[in-house]
């Protein structure tokens, strides 16, 4: 039976729910990685998730069990690296917009060849390349290697507001953060 609570954070809940409840949540890549500090939500029921339209090849992850990787490239470019939430077959995923880079600084550093701590993690595309997450990362548990994800502090102030980088849906306050984090990909207004 495949695991789906995590550090505290129980993934069968609404995507909104757990993309509040990630912000503080250490996640490791073959232990590369750093405290979430900016998370957005997609539900099925939402027109700018790519679980809208149903089931594709591309997305099929996202419709897979809680508590699993969906990566996908965006714009041909960048990997973005989601975790599923809710029940197997409903399509609902929160993407991982931000870290505070916290293990393996010199790895991200090679891998994004960047000395600053805030370009290493502060966007998905960034975030994916200093992990090492690629397409080969989807689909799979988020309990097992390489993943690695560790609870949270109690008590953090989490923000709230607009999502960025899409046409649809946009007043939808599902993108949230890490009150005061300077390495959010963009302050929060």
């Amino acid at each position: 039976m495949a695991i789906s609570t995590i550090a505290g954070i129980d993934f069968t809940q609404p995507a909104e729910i757990v993309a509040r409840q990630l912000i503080g949540v250490t996640v490791l890549v073959n232990g590369v990685g750093g405290r979430i500090v900016e998370t957005e939500a997609y539900d099925r029921e939402d027109p700018a998730s790519h679980a809208f339209s149903g089931p594709t090849e591309r997305n099929a992850s996202m419709f897979g069990p809680p508590a699993h990787a969906y990566v996908y490239r965006s714009y041909g470019i960048h990997w973005c690296l989601n975790f599923v939430c809710r029940e197997e077959g409903h399509g609902a995923g929160v993407l991982i917009r931000a870290l505070e880079p916290l293990a393996g600084l010199d790895e991200m550093r090679r891998r994004r060849d960047a000395d600053d701590e805030w370009l290493l993690c502060s966007g998905p595309g960034k975030l994916c390349q200093a992990l090492g997450v690629t397409r080969a990362n989807n689909g799979m548990p988020l309990s097992q290697p390489p993943f690695e994800l560790l609870p949270g502090s109690p008590g953090l102030e989490v923000v709230a507001g607009p999502r960025i980088g899409i046409s649809k849906a946009m007043d939808v306050p599902w993108r949230f953060g890490l009150a005061g984090s300077r390495f959010v990909s963009r302050p929060f207004r």
